[in-house]
């Protein structure tokens, strides 16, 4: 892993840390520190806004029936729940709708077009998909539906779908595109979870409505999420972007991957006490089996590369399409290019691409549309259907195009080198200031070089390495291998180290602790 130290432009880490992230004045400053909604009212006023809920405003007047018609991930769940409890508090009627992932597919369905019109529907609101429904959207106005768009995807050039009233961001998720039309800052908690779940950069409006939904989520009295909690073995007043990422949002996301997503909706939403605990525990169940299917998928999925391919392209028939996505972003993560992962049907096939960040894989994918059955999604992640007997030559237009994904070895971003000295449970105290983290607002990660490494231990099945470096504990996860390495009999090797600050709480007590991202032998 080659190391990419940025320029040192101060003396004073924090200082160094903002001009990292191109904050330099007092007024940025401030609003990093201490965000506030109203400082970004430009972001949140989207037009399209005034017409959707002018619309919806009506509705609830004469009592129309709307349906919240979200996606089968965490955004799209989040999202429609924000819909159904921020319109519902309005005094709408509302029916929440969640297509099936396998039976449906991606996006607004005429499946759930019909749904809406045999329920007495007038207006669909979607949430997280629609951008590019074209068809979908004549369909809704065939039906007398009066269909509102929110959505954050891509879109397809300066088209648009033929709907009542489109509202969409590329700034914000699609969940936050949903809550513009409500604004309502007790469901700023679910904000929060689909943001950080959608991987969105935690900078500008998405800090304050991360921030300010962490601090609501932290005193939930929401009784499914609290009983997802406790399900996952997490505390209220200790939920942060990392819990989200990695506890609570794969487990919202595996229903919609492996059964019907309806049910983490129907989580999120209930007042029955009972009924949180069985959805929980059912949510925790789906999650276990599909953390299996993905590792399977993923051995499988290894098998397939040979190291010599611009991208990617992986397939399977034993591949839910519920875990494809999983399977593509594990294999980019761990080779460094774009991959795509497809699960076989007889008649179509579903795909589900990751870039490595330097491809647009939306824009990839639909080159080659005239072969396509669909095709959504953005920048950093894709989804798509086609006829099995166009994968070949799918396979080989991918193949033959020029795309920068070339890299010799991967770049570790440092923030600064930092002395030994420098290195304090007050300064990781400090750092905490800029949470929550995330895209555009990682955990710093520092270096320190010439370290002497002492105690040295692996644990975890020598899966990980422990020890100390200069006198601070470490804890370097998936470098147990190293030991052999690092251990020398008559002598201490001494290392360059890069880390993040961490806070070792046990016991009540506190203690400094590195976690380790590489360490290269002096």
């Amino acid at each position: 892993m080659k190391w990419k130290v940025l320029p040192k432009k101060s003396n004073d880490l924090i200082k160094q840390l903002l001009i990292n992230r191109r904050i330099k004045t007092k007024e940025e400053f401030e609003k990093f520190f201490n965000p506030n909604l109203g400082d970004y009212q430009k972001d949140l006023s989207i037009p399209g806004i005034s017409k959707a809920t002018e619309r919806i405003k009506k509705a609830i007047k004469t009592q129309e029936l709307i349906i919240a018609y979200g996606d089968f991930d965490v955004d799209g769940i989040a999202g429609a729940a924000i819909l159904y409890l921020g319109l519902t508090k309005m005094g709408a009627k509302v029916l929440p709708y969640i297509p099936h992932r396998e039976k449906e597919g991606y996006g607004l369905s005429f499946v759930g077009l019909d749904f809406a019109r045999d329920a007495g529907a007038s207006i669909v609101v979607t949430t997280d998909t629609g951008i590019v429904a074209f068809r979908e959207a004549k369909y809704a106005k065939s039906l007398g539906l009066d269909l509102i768009i929110t959505d954050h995807h891509e879109p397809q050039g300066v088209k648009r779908p033929d709907a009542f009233a489109i509202v969409h961001s590329l700034t914000l998720c699609g969940a936050a595109v949903a809550w513009t039309l409500v604004k309502d800052e007790e469901l700023l908690d679910l904000v929060a979870i689909a943001t950080v779940a959608d991987m969105m950069p935690l900078l500008g409006v998405n800090r304050v409505l991360v921030k300010k939904g962490l601090a609501k989520l932290n005193l939930t009295k929401r009784i499914g999420l609290l009983a997802l909690f406790h399900e996952a073995g997490i505390s209220l007043g200790k939920i942060g972007a990392y819990e989200i990422g990695h506890i609570i949002a794969p487990r919202l996301n595996a229903m919609g991957r492996l059964e019907h997503a309806i049910d983490s909706l129907r989580l999120l939403c209930t007042k029955d006490v009972n009924k949180a605990r069985r959805l929980a525990s059912l949510v925790g169940e789906t999650n276990t089996k599909r953390q299996l299917l993905t590792q399977e998928a993923v051995n499988e999925a290894k098998l397939q590369i040979d190291g010599k391919e611009k991208i990617h392209i992986l397939t399977s028939a034993a591949w839910s399409p519920g875990i494809i996505g999983l399977v593509a972003a594990r294999v980019c993560e761990e080779t460094g290019k774009p991959a795509i992962a497809i699960s076989l049907g007889q008649e179509e096939s579903r795909g589900s691409a990751r870039s490595n960040g330097t491809v647009n894989v939306v824009e990839v994918i639909r080159s080659c549309s005239d072969i396509l059955v669909a095709v959504g999604g953005h920048f950093g992640a894709a989804g798509f259907t086609i006829a099995t007997k166009y994968l070949k030559v799918f396979q080989k237009r991918l193949e033959s195009m020029d795309l920068p994904i070339d890299q010799e070895e991967r770049i570790l971003e440092i923030e600064a080198e930092m002395p030994v000295k420098e290195l304090t449970l007050e300064l990781a105290k400090n750092l905490e200031d800029f949470e929550p983290f995330g895209i555009g607002n990682q955990k710093p990660i520092l270096a320190t070089s010439n370290m002497q490494i002492s105690d040295l231990r692996t644990v975890g099945d020598n899966k990980h390495l422990k020890g100390k470096a200069d006198g601070i504990d470490f804890i370097a996860f998936g470098m147990g291998e190293l030991i052999n390495q690092l251990v020398y009999p008559e002598r201490s090797q001494r290392v360059n180290m890069a880390y993040t600050l961490e806070i070792d709480k046990w016991d009540g007590r506190e203690k400094l602790q590195l976690k380790v991202k590489d360490i290269k032998l002096n």
